[in-house]
């Protein structure tokens, strides 16, 4: 019988969490694990639901069939992402810091988040109608929503004129640049995802 130290200090792995995990994600029932172990089904229900924990070699027999090292079961798990970031705490970037009238600011609206997927902003365009839109290009993949407003963009040879409520997804490898239209407060959403 497992002491209750043993017992706390294994329970902060959730081996039997992550085994049941690996098996739902490959849609294997505890009879087809047992096969590939060659465990039992009511042992393998046993460690899954942590009321026996494995030994090393039968956790090794388990890892195998997932083709994952024993280091995934001591690793701890991941922590969801899960970032609030409160409108107070942004802070505000123009286009180019060397620049004396830039088209655009913009803030993060997701810079606190760790291993984010896509980068979030919210950008307000000050650039004068008639100015000339900045070109840039990065890799990935581009959404725009126009919040207020109306906003002409330059994608390539492309020059569509988005007003408040529209949106575009386009290639962020092409070269392009936003510029105002109107005397109006103009402000969209831009997400990026980089490939």
């Amino acid at each position: 019988m497992e002491s209750e130290t043993i017992t706390q200090g294994l329970k902060r792995y959730s081996i039997g969490e992550k085994l049941r995990r690996l098996r739902l994600r490959k849609s294997m029932g505890l009879s087809e694990l047992g096969k590939h172990t060659g465990l039992s089904p009511s042992l393998l229900s046993k460690l899954e639901r942590d009321l026996m924990h494995p030994t090393l070699p039968t956790l090794l027999r388990i890892a195998l069939v997932f083709s994952v090292g024993l280091e995934y079961f001591f690793s701890p798990e991941p922590k969801p992402v899960l970032e609030v970031i409160r409108k107070r705490e942004r802070l505000r970037f123009p286009e180019a810091p060397d620049r004396r009238h830039p088209a655009y600011h913009f803030e993060s609206l997701d810079f606190l988040a760790e291993n984010r997927k896509l980068n979030a902003y919210y950008a307000e365009f000050e650039a004068p109608e008639g100015s000339h839109a900045s070109r840039h290009q990065h890799t990935g993949v581009e959404f725009l929503y126009v919040i207020s407003g109306k906003l002409a963009i330059e994608i390539g040879e492309n020059k569509p004129e988005l007003a408040e409520g529209d949106a575009i997804y386009f290639e962020s490898a092409i070269p392009h640049g936003y510029r105002k239209v109107g005397a109006r407060r103009t402000t969209a959403l831009v997400v990026v995802v980089a490939s």
